[in-house]
């Protein structure tokens, strides 16, 4: 090779060289540039929002019972709650634990504590507990305690209600003439079969006419006058309308028959209609105060004003229909969950809300020695009865027993006490609340005006009347007045649908009309 081309190559390789060299220098810039140092460690960055997924995981809610407030208390905080005789409520509460444990299915309605007091009870049917105070340790370890009204009250409201003792007799006589009626064949309810055992105590109640009209049941003053006497739905005789009243209003009675022997007959089912407490009628009509309300008040009213005591009965249209049951004179009444009451220890509650068999420990003042006292009252109480008036979340009947002295007793009930509640702790609100996932972040300022709240009803109200104008503006077009760009007038402009004139009618023509067309065109050649 020559010594020129020697040196070319020379050249020429070294060049190329450098031109590798050289060339990866804009892109090492290039991605230098675009590489971002590491955040200073003093420097806080916002982490970027956490996406939940959807859908959304199924949580355990605390409690939810409609129209209801409720708060968790602390033992130490309930009012006399040491020292109550728990050993009673205990015994009420082992009785409730029966039907409850031996319940099969699950519940219908659905209610707040569900199947919950099952655990507590198979606790206490396994412990034989004989003093007070292992009886208040069984329920503080079972349960928690929270205080319960009604929403945007303070309080609840405590009746009483008993068992009447009455006299009567198997057939009518001279002396006893008013039927006690067992419920009638032709007393139907939706949803539930003629025969069925138990009947709610709410809503409609029809009678049936040939195989499938209904009309409404008959009401009080029908059923009274006769409508469905003579049918042999008698099971006994009573003396007056009053004390079938009464012992229509307490839902249970003691029949003592002229023999000796006793009839016992519990609620069965009811008319249909909504119970009016004549109590509250005769307070409207200012012939009792409302201070000195009480069923024996109502009862001397009625003895000195029969035909008045007709017609205020009939203001209330409901009526009850009872059954035989085959209870001694040593039993007590059976509640609406099937177990015998106990006096002091009962409460008839709404069971739409609660489930029978709760613990209610209720507490403040109420008239039992005698219609002015103020008795102090600190008692745990369990839910074993309803009743169609016992409405709310604290709202309770106490029940006293059977007899004079426990009519006079509860007739005088009518107080604002204070409700406690007690809950197993497997329904915790407070460790349920800590697993309720917060509310998703509060979007931008910027966001917020991109995308602004609105309001559906608004809006429909809105589209509505926008549909209103769109309809009235095509249906009358608009003219505006034009202008060139140099001002000058172009003249009146239509805006809007503007009608189309009406189809031409199809009028086949006549001979003489066909006839001139021929003319027309031989002329025109």
């Amino acid at each position: 090779m020559a010594p020129e081309a020697v040196t070319n190559a020379r050249r020429w390789g070294l060049a190329a060289l450098c031109a590798v060299a050289v060339a990866p220098a804009p892109f090492t810039a290039i991605a230098a540039r675009n590489v971002q140092t590491p955040p200073s460690p003093h420097r806080s960055r916002p982490l970027p929002p956490k996406i939940r997924s959807i859908p959304y995981p199924r949580l355990e809610w605390p409690l939810e019972i409609s129209g209801s407030q409720y708060a968790p208390v602390a033992w130490s905080d309930v009012a006399g709650w040491r020292s109550d005789d728990h050993l009673q409520a205990f015994r009420a509460f082992r009785a409730s634990c029966v039907p409850i444990v031996g319940q099969q299915k699950t519940p219908v309605e659905a209610k707040a504590l569900g199947s919950s007091l099952s655990e507590p009870c198979r606790a206490a049917r396994a412990f034989e507990i004989t003093d007070s105070a292992r009886a208040r340790s069984f329920f503080e370890e079972h349960f928690l305690p929270l205080q319960i009204s009604r929403l945007g009250e303070d309080a609840g409201f405590v009746t009483g209600y008993y068992e009447p003792v009455l006299e009567g007799s198997r057939t009518r006589t001279d002396v006893y003439s008013v039927p006690v009626y067992r419920r009638p064949s032709n007393l139907f309810v939706r949803g539930f079969k003629q025969d069925a055992p138990s009947l709610p105590n709410k809503g409609q109640v029809f009678r049936k006419i040939g195989r499938r009209k209904l009309v409404p049941y008959y009401d009080r003053a029908e059923i009274e006058d006769g409508a469905i006497a003579g049918r042999g739905l008698e099971i006994c005789w009573l003396k007056d309308q009053p004390d079938l009243l009464f012992a229509q209003i307490q839902g249970s009675a003691r029949v003592q028959l002229e023999d000796g022997t006793t009839v016992r007959i519990n609620y069965d089912s009811h008319n249909g209609y909504p119970y009016m407490a004549v109590g509250r009628i005769l307070i409207d009509r200012g012939i009792i105060p409302k201070e000195q309300m009480s069923m024996q008040k109502i009862r001397e009213w009625m003895d000195q004003n029969p035909e008045g005591a007709n017609e205020l009965r009939r203001q209330n249209r409901s009526y009850v229909f009872f059954r035989e049951v085959p209870l001694s004179d040593k039993d007590e009444a059976v509640g609406a969950q099937g177990v015998p009451l106990t006096p002091g220890r009962s409460i008839a509650v709404d069971k739409s809300l609660h489930v029978y068999g709760t613990p209610f420990f209720i507490e403040g003042e109420l008239p039992i020695q005698s219609e002015q006292s103020k008795t102090p009252f600190h008692r745990l109480m369990v839910a074993q009865d309803t009743g169609s008036a016992i409405t709310g979340p604290a709202r309770a009947d106490i029940y006293y027993g059977a007899g004079a002295e426990a009519g006079r007793v509860s007739g005088r009930l009518r107080h604002s006490m204070r409700f406690v509640m007690l809950v197993p702790k497997s329904l915790d609100p407070v460790a349920r609340g800590r697993k309720m996932p917060l509310p998703d972040p509060r979007p931008s300022d910027k966001i917020a005006k991109l995308f602004p709240p609105v309001d559906p009803l608004k809006d429909q109200a809105k589209n509505q009347k926008g549909v209103a104008k769109s309809s009235d503006s095509a249906a009358r077009p608009s003219a505006t007045h034009a202008t060139n760009a140099d001002g000058r007038s172009k003249g009146v402009v239509v805006t809007g649908r503007v009608p189309l004139p009406e189809a031409r009618p199809a009028i086949k023509p006549g001979p003489d009309q066909y006839r001139r067309r021929v003319r027309q065109y031989r002329n025109s050649q």
